[in-house]
């Protein structure tokens, strides 16, 4: 975590910038608090101290613990949608395996984001846990576009329906949500192959149905 100092004077980096180094390490420090003591026991005074910061800084940011969760939510979301987007491009057979590394990578590379986001966000309440369903249904469709793109080039078979790509999303979500509550597997990415199977039955599904 950056806890560096900002040069002050005129040689202090603009406003906007330093808002968003502010906003950034609120959200590291918010992820270790909230996968360290849980949401629930968390507050806006501890994950303004994890940050280095005073509370009033937190308060420029966020109107409370519950906003700063959201608003790291919606970040985290587009640092997964950023990734699977990357593996998308690799134009090769291996293209449903790379996305779904990609997407157990992220887990791995950012521990904290993914405790808070895969598990404890379902004790934040009401706007937490349909902010979580809005971002399932967000990659359920983000898989479902990838998919008719390769189906459509030619490079994999189309799914039955939309539901076939929630279902993938769904299960990802459980496995690795189950995975850091009970610390099984180990290493959340030996549940790649386990993914690999549901998605590649469900493919096959969709190829045996166009046949």
């Amino acid at each position: 975590m950056d806890r560096a100092v900002a040069p002050r004077g005129r040689h202090a980096p603009p406003l906007e910038i330093r808002q968003d180094r502010q906003r950034r390490r609120l959200f590291s420090a918010a992820a270790s608090v909230f996968a360290r003591t849980g949401y629930a026991d968390a507050s806006a005074e501890a994950v303004a101290r994890e940050a280095g910061m005073s509370k009033a800084t937190f308060y420029e940011h966020f109107r409370n613990k519950e906003e700063c969760l959201l608003a790291l939510f919606d970040a985290a979301l587009e640092k997964v949608i950023d990734a699977l987007d990357e593996a998308h491009k690799e134009r090769s057979p291996r293209r449903v395996e790379a996305t779904i590394d990609a997407l157990l990578d992220v887990l791995v590379d950012h521990p904290d984001e993914a405790q808070t986001l895969l598990v404890e966000v379902i004790a934040a309440g009401p706007r937490a846990r349909a902010r979580r369903d809005r971002a399932v249904a967000r990659l359920a469709r983000w898989l479902d576009g990838a998919n008719r793109e390769a189906a459509e080039a030619g490079t994999a078979p189309r799914l039955v329906s939309v539901h076939d790509a929630y279902a993938i999303v769904g299960a990802i979500v459980e496995l690795a949500a189950r995975q850091l509550r009970t610390g099984d597997p180990a290493d959340i990415r030996e549940l790649g192959p386990v993914i690999e199977r549901l998605a590649g039955g469900l493919l096959a599904a969709g190829e045996w149905r166009r046949a």
